[in-house]
């Protein structure tokens, strides 16, 4: 016979257990390491990302430091060691950190204000300047972005090798800027002539991003080559991090648009919808991307 004891009897010890655990996890876990592949420079990271990671720590009652990464491999690295426990990539980074070896598992995805999930590479060229289409800038200087980053490297690769051109061949030099940032930098500067970037339609893209931030005019670039749409960026945790804790941390980026809307509005000056969830599945497309361009590597 079922008592009312037998059952709350049942249900304190199912608390008590809950309890034990989230105690368990938070000694084993004192502190969360955060990390975000670059995008722009130090300082805007920390201004960006900061008030998130103060939220996450309220939200999971434990400590989360940001950590800043000098290139996107810091990153890879640093989850493949299990030295960073959450981190934001880029897609192929992300798909490079999985196939490398990291433990890892994508829990949310970056939307558009329209509800899509994608965005493009585009190589900027100045306004100025006489190429209207990457054939021209043959002999002439190009900036890449890193040799993990989606739209910065890999999937110009993949577009330029329909196009029968191999970069390091075609163009005088080829230059990896190491964020996106410094790739438009390095076309205003004149350091190269052109650069692939990432731009999400025509209300958002780094160049607007930077705009905003009074590093560059906009309208002193335009674009002369668009990609078709990418899968956006995902969010991973570590794979062996107790389960209670992942829940718990997919549920606080989850619901941070709606509880905290001006710490995402930070995040993405009001040009993103709430990260919705995603699985590892969404990024098989960009493992095989990733595959062919080791191959054109390994032809070049």
């Amino acid at each position: 016979m079922i008592t009312r004891r037998l059952v709350l009897g049942a249900v304190a010890s199912l608390t008590l257990a809950g309890a034990a655990e989230a105690q368990d996890w938070k000694s084993k876990y004192p502190e969360l390491v955060y990390a975000i592949i670059p995008s722009e420079n130090a300082s805007g990271v920390t201004d960006r990302y900061g008030p998130f990671v103060s939220y996450l720590s309220k939200e999971l009652g434990t400590k989360v430091t940001l950590r800043i990464a000098n290139d996107y491999a810091a990153v890879i690295e640093g989850q493949r060691s299990g030295n960073i426990h959450v981190a934001s990539y880029g897609p192929s980074s992300y798909a490079r950190a999985f196939t490398t070896g990291a433990k890892i598992e994508p829990f949310a995805i970056e939307t558009n204000l329209d509800g899509t999930k994608g965005y493009h590479s585009v190589l900027w060229v100045k306004t100025a300047s006489p190429y209207k289409k990457i054939e021209d800038l043959k002999g002439k200087n190009l900036c890449l972005v890193d040799p993990n980053s989606t739209s910065g490297n890999n999937v110009p690769r993949f577009a330029m090798s329909k196009m029968g051109i191999v970069p390091e061949q075609f163009f005088g030099k080829v230059v990896y800027a190491g964020s996106h940032e410094n790739a438009v930098l390095g076309v205003q500067q004149g350091t190269c002539d052109a650069a692939f970037n990432w731009w999400n339609d025509e209300s958002e893209s780094n160049l607007l991003r930077m705009s905003r931030k009074n590093m560059v005019k906009a309208e002193d670039f335009r674009v002369i080559f668009k990609s078709e749409q990418i899968v956006n960026s995902p969010m991973a945790y570590l794979s062996d991090l107790p389960a209670e804790l992942k829940a718990r941390l997919k549920e606080a980026v989850l619901d941070l648009p709606k509880k905290e809307p001006e710490i995402f509005k930070k995040i993405t000056d009001g040009k993103a919808g709430p990260w919705e969830s995603v699985e590892h599945k969404a990024y098989e497309p960009i493992i095989e991307l990733n595959t062919f361009v080791d191959s054109l590597r390994k032809k070049s």
